[in-house]
Parts: structure tokens; C-alpha cells; sequence
């Protein structure tokens, strides 16, 4: 339903570049609060990091899941089951996700009443956006607020060579031209250790070049070695401590070259190094708006040091999450609609949910462990593991563990971290414990379904 205000040409006029969750969550949003919106998106609808990166190596995911579920048949009292890949029907499924989910978003927007141009923008003043439209067309439009969302697209140093054949970045892996009969992946961050893991479930070998002393150097060590003993039990070789410094090409396939002497040899390498923003071309020093490091510098409210220019998604160099890019999108619509007059809340990027999907699955929010000890914060923290809970051992993946880090004077829920199936989910209770300020008592007090994985929330309480 269209919720544009009366008076549709006096409405305030937003000009967003870049139609990722950030861009259409506040396009959508703005709309509803009775804005004009033009919508500037020279990709994909929905954005190119979301609709070709996250959703495509889910859905692989999801795939190499299934999978592995009919392969371990025998252990759940079924028959031998032989599972095989069809590559061909594996792309047509991705392809038939992207595309639901681009034409989902194209009729959410024209439904609000929101301008959709094919196109490319930039800033030629504080208050103008030149568009330069894939139909042929140019035009000016001058804007009340301005949104940048245009994101981010993968990190390529000098000595890659990507050829998008045999030396890959994550845009050519969802899917890969072809199946590799042996990958060697360079990153061991959260996009390094899916793609370990996605590939090594369809059958290939897998070689991860880690150049730290664990995997996941971000995250809690307790949750990195159940993930590495995990990939060790799986095959995979871990290149522990080192660097990448060289690809080169073989007679069929890869050589990668590190720091320390060693060569991985494979069919394909796929590089999982970080991203860049995406702010070369958007005008940014004509309309002086401050930059760190190609990122937009923004304030609480999102806004950058413009007062009516604001940034949302990777390009804010904020957390590069899905969700995170949405809220930050449906903020900016309030702000620049006045409706942040009155107190409200602000977007606190340290509560802010994320998950892991490999096998087990890993999800964190809030204070980790290790964090609180090195600042030296005073912190409880309790574990259980899912090998007490009932519905573990129906699912026969008893793996992982529950870990909550609360306050010891309050009860106050800080942070947590999961390991095991279907952790992803689970986090969502640990998040609105933590945005809440939830106590460990609030949790003990839940009645949780029996048997269910989330039982084991209210033990790691206790």
C-alpha cells in the first residue's frame, strides 16, 4: 500500500544512490513517512554484495547441507543414501533465488510510490545528483536528503591476477564456472572459512592459507577450535601463519606462494581478503563530504559531515552486515524526517547480531569473552555444551556449546556466543537479551519448548 503524503510535491525529497538493504529500507521507509523518493541502483535491485554474495553462498550452503544430512543416513536409521551434485541444477537454483528476490524488492519500492532509475549517481553539489541512467538519459535531481548506499565489492591486491577462471574473488564463486576439483582459499575470515566449508560439502578438496595462528581471528578462540578441528576432521589442510604473496598459473591449475617458503597447489584459488568501498566516482569531495579511508565518516544518526547527506551499509564502514544496513537505513529515514526530535534509541553497532554459516554453525553478540578480559572488565560467564540437551541428540549433531557472558553484579546479559546447529537462530534470543538489558534470571525463568536446542540458553544461564 502507497503511503505518500498529500501533497506529493512539497514532500521532502530523498535522492538515494546505491539500492542495497540500506538504500531500499530507507527508500521504503521514507516512503511510508510521506517522502518523495528516487531510488538511483546501477546493479542488482537489492544490491549487488546481498543478491550475488550473501544470499548466493547461503543457498550453496544450504545445499552442501542437505547433502551431507542424506550422507549421514545411516546414522539416523535410514538406508545408505548416494548423494551427487548436479552443478547445472545448483546455478539454476541460485539464479531462480536472485532473480524472486530482485522482482520481490522492485515491487515493494513501486508499491511506496518510489522512482526506480537504472543508473549510476554522483554528487555535483551539497543538494544535486547527476544521474547518468542506462537508458541513455542524463538529469539533475536536486534533493532535500541525500543517501549513499553503494557498498562494497571485493578487496584485489597487485600480485592476485584474478581471472575469474582459476583465480577467483567471491563475485565469480556464486557458483564458480566450474566445480574445483581442489580449492585453495585466501582468508580465513568469515567469508574464508563458508567458502572452506561450502566446497569442501560438494567434494573438493580444500586447502585454507590462514595468516594467523587460528581461524576466525576476530572471534573467541574457544569458537575458532571447534570450527578448525572440525575442518581437520573434514580433510581440509590449514596453512597456519601464513601469508599469501603470489598466485601463479600451472599447466592445469594454481600455485599459491606465502610469506614463510610454503606453495599450495590447486585447480583454483579464491581470494576472501576483504572488500573496498565502493566511493571512487560518487563526487564526494564536491560536496565536501569527509571520507576515512574511501569509507563515509558518520555520526550516530548516520549522517555524514553534511548535515543532510547521509551513508548506510559497507560504505559507512560500520559493521558490513545485512542487517545492520537495514536499520541504519530505516534510522535515516526517521532522522531526515524529524522524527529523531524526540528521545530514541540509537543504533549500538557492538549489539548488533552476526552468524557464521559453516558446520557447526557459529554465532556471537555482544561482549566476548576474551574481549572483557584483556580490557579488564569484571565478567561472568557460563557454558554448557549441547551434548546435555535431548533434541542434540535426536538431531544426532551433539557439537558445540552455549556461552553467555553476563554482568556479576546485575545479571545483565552482555554477550554470548554459540557453536552447534542452528546456532543462527538461536542467537536471536542472546540478542534481545543483550539490546534489552535481559538478566540471566529472565532467561532462567523462560519456558522453552522440550526437547529444543534453546533449552540450552536457559541451562547456560543457571
Amino acid at each position: 500500500m502507497q503511503h505518500q503524503s498529500a501533497s506529493a510535491e512539497n514532500a521532502r525529497h530523498f535522492v538515494i544512490i546505491g539500492g542495497g538493504p540500506g538504500g531500499t529500507a530507507c527508500a521504503t521507509h521514507a516512503a511510508r513517512l510521506g517522502a518523495r523518493v528516487t531510488l538511483i541502483e546501477r546493479d542488482l535491485v537489492g544490491g549487488a554484495a546481498h543478491l550475488l554474495d550473501c544470499i548466493p553462498s547461503k543457498a550453496m550452503i544450504s545445499t552442501g547441507g542437505a547433502m551431507a544430512m542424506m550422507k549421514d543416513a545411516t546414522e539416523m536409521g535410514l538406508a545408505k543414501v548416494d548423494v551427487l551434485l548436479d552443478f547445472d541444477a545448483l546455478k539454476r537454483r541460485i539464479s531462480d533465488i536472485g532473480e524472486r528476490l530482485e522482482r520481490t524488492v522492485s515491487e515493494l519500492l513501486a508499491s511506496q510510490g518510489v522512482r526506480l532509475i537504472e543508473g549510476t549517481g554522483r554528487l555535483v553539489s551539497t543538494s544535486e545528483v547527476e544521474v547518468d541512467a542506462r537508458d541513455g538519459h542524463t538529469e539533475i535531481l536536486h534533493a532535500d536528503v541525500i543517501v549513499l548506499s553503494t557498498g562494497s565489492r571485493p578487496r584485489v591486491p597487485d600480485w592476485a591476477g584474478v581471472d575469474g577462471d582459476r583465480v577467483l574473488t567471491t563475485r565469480d564463486a556464486y557458483p564458480p564456472p566450474e566445480l574445483p576439483e581442489h580449492l585453495v582459499v585466501v582468508g580465513s575470515g568469515v567469508t574464508g572459512v563458508e567458502f572452506v566449508h561450502m566446497f569442501n560439502s560438494f567434494g573438493s578438496e580444500v586447502t585454507l592459507i590462514v595468516s594467523r595462528q587460528q581461524v576466525l581471528p576476530a572471534k573467541d578462540p574457544e569458537v575458532a577450535a571447534v570450527l578448525e578441528q572440525s575442518f581437520l576432521d573434514r580433510g581440509v589442510r590449514l596453512y597456519k601463519g601464513a601469508r599469501a604473496t603470489g598466485i601463479e598459473r600451472t599447466g592445469g591449475g594454481v600455485r599459491v606462494l606465502t610469506d614463510d617458503g610454503r606453495v599450495a597447489d590447486g585447480s583454483h584459488v579464491l581470494l576472501a581478503i576483504g572488500s573496498i568501498p565502493n566511493s571512487d566516482g560518487l563526487g564526494l569531495d564536491a560536496a565536501g563530504v569527509e571520507t576515512d579511508h574511501g569509507y563515509v565518516v558518520i555520526d550516530h544518526n548516520c549522517k555524514s559531515s553534511v548535515p543532510h547527506i547521509y551513508a548506510a551499509g559497507d560504505l559507512s564502514g560500520k559493521l558490513p552486515l545485512s542487517s545492520v544496513a537495514s536499520m541504519q537505513g530505516r534510522k535515516i529515514a526517521e532522522h531526515a524526517m524529524g522524527l529523531h526530535s524526540r528521545p530514541h534509541r540509537h543504533i549500538d553497532y557492538d549489539k548488533a547480531a552476526s552468524a557464521i554459516f559453516t558446520d557447526p554453525e557459529i554465532a556471537d553478540v555482544g561482549v566476548a569473552e576474551a574481549d572483557a578480559f584483556a580490557e579488564g572488565r569484571k565478567i561472568r560467564v557460563t557454558k554448557v555444551p549441547f551434548s546435555v540437551s535431548a533434541k542434540a541428540l535426536i538431531n544426532n549433531d551433539s557439537r558445540g556449546f552455549v556461552k553467555i557472558v553476563s554482568d556479576p553484579a546485575t545479571g545483565v546479559v552482555m554477550g554470548g556466543s554459540i557453536v552447534g546447529r542452528h546456532a543462527a537462530e538461536l542467537i536471536s534470543v542472546l540478542a534481545l537479551a543483550v539490546s534489552s538489558n535481559l538478566t540471566v534470571h529472565d532467561l532462567v525463568e523462560s519456558l522453552f519448548v522440550h526437547p529444543a536446542l534453546a533449552e540450552v540458553l536457559g541451562e547456560a544461564a543457571e
